[in-house]
């Protein structure tokens, strides 16, 4: 059985944890009312506040004052509750409610979507309480209005995001010819963005 963290590590090189802190952690899941998924937050730990290949966005750290994840989630999750996603006409296969088995889709709530990452092409990636009955699955709302489910882990998800599988919307596959590129994101004032490369990919 593939370890898709270990092998999400392995593709991106060591990790410089800039910011681990399993208070932080506590005091963002005693907030949210939910524990967020372990491979989750061992990402977030090793690699955040960070940019992948140029698009996609895990951009907060619960520890990381300028960069606070926790804020980060209430502020997507209040411009969510806002939205009139609904309006959109969605089939079935593409609507939350039926991907999530739940009458009503709420945001950053103990039983709704928490926003976890998101693209600068307009998706976004959410942890749902369950997709098609994984629990602590994904859904992505793709830059079209689409919505996918992946009953997945966030760990099996990255890895087929990073090796070229259609993980954000309709036609989203992109592959990357060499390593992965890394830019580690501002945390204070005078920074600037840091980039660096991962190994070279044995795929």
């Amino acid at each position: 059985m593939t370890d898709y963290l270990q092998a999400v590590f392995d593709m991106l090189g060591p990790a410089e944890s800039r910011y681990a802190d399993p208070a932080a952690w506590l005091r963002l899941e005693q907030e949210l009312g939910r524990e967020l998924p372990t491979d989750y937050k061992a990402f977030v730990d090793a690699y955040a506040p960070v940019q992948l290949n140029g698009h996609l966005y895990l951009s907060s750290h619960p520890a990381c004052a300028w960069r606070e994840l926790g804020e980060e989630i209430r502020s997507t999750s209040k411009v969510w509750a806002e939205s009139r996603w609904e309006s959109h006409d969605l089939e079935p296969d593409e609507d939350p409610r039926v991907i999530c088995n739940r009458p009503q889709i709420t945001f950053g709530t103990p039983d709704g979507l928490i926003p976890l990452a998101s693209t600068d092409q307009g998706a976004a990636i959410f942890l749902a309480p369950e997709v098609h009955g994984f629990p602590d699955g994904v859904v992505v709302r793709g830059e079209e209005g689409e919505w996918a489910g992946h009953p997945m882990t966030f760990a099996e998800w990255l890895y087929r995001y990073l090796i070229g599988e259609e993980m954000t919307g309709w036609d989203s596959a992109t592959s990357y010819p060499g390593p992965i590129r890394l830019e580690y994101l501002p945390t204070g004032p005078g920074e600037h963005t840091r980039e660096v490369y991962g190994p070279e990919l044995g795929m």
